[in-house]
């Protein structure tokens, strides 16, 4: 009788790391994805100091752009409205784009305006919204939730100790 308690909670422990294992393997994967091996494919080779990321980026999403030895400016582009260079931090100044909802997919160049100069850097706008990711965990749980989670604990509390008034019974009677 113990060899098959074991052998189910056992199994049971084996089903929980199992189902838990393509939930942690998902949220630890990498952050971004390439486009190409070839730094100029994620955003620049920076031989003009300039690049952005993503290289590809959905519509309605958002660009960064970064330009080393500059600062202050203006990036400009076709494809998103004129946005303003931050301050620079060690010789680098980043602004945020986002890219218009009704940009034609296809390939883009930006040009920043930095101390009488014009640097371009080509980039890519490709259909669609992207992933909707929702908040992300940054609201507490609903009423319901919050309820079926709290069934949940009563109900395993409950049957555990159900559990040991019948073993506590079976042990005295048999002594």
């Amino acid at each position: 009788m113990r060899a098959a308690r074991t052998l189910a909670v056992a199994a049971t422990a084996l089903a929980a790391v199992g189902l838990a294992a393509p939930l942690a393997t998902a949220t630890n994967g990498p952050s971004s994805v390439t486009v190409s091996p070839l730094q100029v494919e994620r955003g620049g080779d920076n031989s003009n100091g300039v690049t952005v990321s993503p290289f590809a980026v959905h519509q309605g999403g958002i660009l960064t752009i970064t330009v080393r030895g500059c600062a202050g400016g203006t990036v400009t582009s076709n494809a998103f409205a004129t946005v303003t260079l931050g301050p620079a931090v060690n010789g680098v100044s980043t602004a945020t784009a986002r890219i218009f909802n009704n940009a034609t997919p296809g390939q883009y160049n930006l040009a920043v305006q930095c101390g009488g100069r014009t640097l371009t850097q080509p980039f890519r706008v490709i259909a669609g919204q992207g992933a909707a990711g929702g908040l992300g965990g940054s609201l507490a749980p609903s009423s319901t939730e919050m309820a079926v989670g709290g069934s949940l604990v009563a109900a395993a509390a409950l049957g555990g100790g159900l559990f040991v008034a019948r073993r506590r019974r079976l042990t005295g009677a048999g002594v």
